[in-house]
């Protein structure tokens, strides 16, 4: 161990001075702590395949620097949450807790692999899934690394049949349904998106000379302002505001201006005021005349 970390001696000491695997289980711990209000030293073994007497040891450890978030249930044999709890390794995070029950609807983990014990009842709206080959996403990966151009055979919606053509690509993006190569186009000469899904080959890479750094587009940011629909009572108003978190009747939600399409689109917002009612469209643009000049950098986000 080098000199300047060490296991925890005292509760002077801080998270930091722990190693990754022991912080990690620490973190685990909490994690049961807060969202189970209890706590025993299997849930620490069987998640982590540790001894007993390790598992014991990362308990004293977290009660050394937390000495008031946990106390011994004698009855329930189990760990509780003290009535004095501040959470050391974690914010009290709802998103937290919730991302976890998505990645089990999405297929990325098992309910075994998550840190909840005691799963709720739950489901979510099925996800139309768009097939990306791996080795279409390695290869764009490779070239963005190393800043190079990749031929790829791509269907555009604008022709009528797949074409290769060179792209230089520096970054993937995700609209919130989609992921996409932000590239510059050697056909069409500007920075656009091209959808992964749509590749349907790659072939060889060479040395380009594309600055990634002048796509403006993506370099550049813009905040679009939303407020509660001015059709909406007091009431509804108030309601709109706490859902998305909103000061003084607006939030502001700063994004890159290659993803201002995206934005606009899946708030709906890239609809005329009055297009839906107020009952369906609860949030509005508050800043249309600066968004329809970020227009004006934005444009070259289009899709191939």
């Amino acid at each position: 161990m080098s000199a300047n970390r060490s296991t925890i001696k005292g509760a002077s000491h801080s998270p930091r001075d722990l190693r990754w695997g022991v912080e990690r289980r620490l973190e685990f711990a909490e994690f049961r702590i807060v969202w189970d209000g209890r706590l025993n030293r299997n849930d620490i073994t069987e998640f982590f395949g540790i001894s007993t007497p390790q598992a014991a040891a990362d308990i004293s450890r977290y009660q050394e620097l937390a000495p008031n978030n946990i106390t011994y249930d004698k009855s329930a044999k189990c760990y509780i949450q003290g009535k004095a709890f501040k959470p050391v390794f974690l914010t009290a995070d709802a998103q937290r807790y919730l991302a976890q029950l998505q990645s089990i609807t999405d297929g990325i983990l098992t309910a075994d692999e998550t840190w909840i014990s005691r799963l709720p009842s739950f489901d979510a709206v099925p996800v139309l899934r768009r097939e990306i080959k791996t080795d279409h996403l390695s290869g764009i990966l490779e070239a963005i690394h190393s800043t190079s151009a990749i031929n790829i055979k791509y269907q555009s919606m604008t022709q009528p049949e797949p074409t290769w053509r060179w792209i230089s690509p520096h970054a993937l993006g995700f609209d919130g349904f989609r992921w996409h190569a932000r590239a510059f186009c050697h056909i069409d000469s500007i920075f656009k998106d091209f959808l992964l899904p749509r590749i349907q080959g790659v072939r060889g890479t060479k040395e380009c000379e594309i600055d990634s750094n002048s796509d403006e587009a993506w370099h550049s940011y813009v905040t679009v302002q939303i407020g509660p629909h001015p059709n909406l009572n007091e009431n509804q108003k108030r309601v709109v505001e706490v859902d998305y978190g909103m000061k003084d009747g607006a939030l502001g939600i700063t994004t890159r201006k290659a993803f201002l399409y995206y934005v606009l689109k899946r708030f709906s917002l890239d609809l005329p005021l009055g297009t839906r009612s107020a009952k369906d469209q609860h949030i509005v643009l508050l800043n249309s005349e600066e968004i329809d000049g970020a227009f004006a950098v934005a444009e070259q986000r289009k899709v191939g």
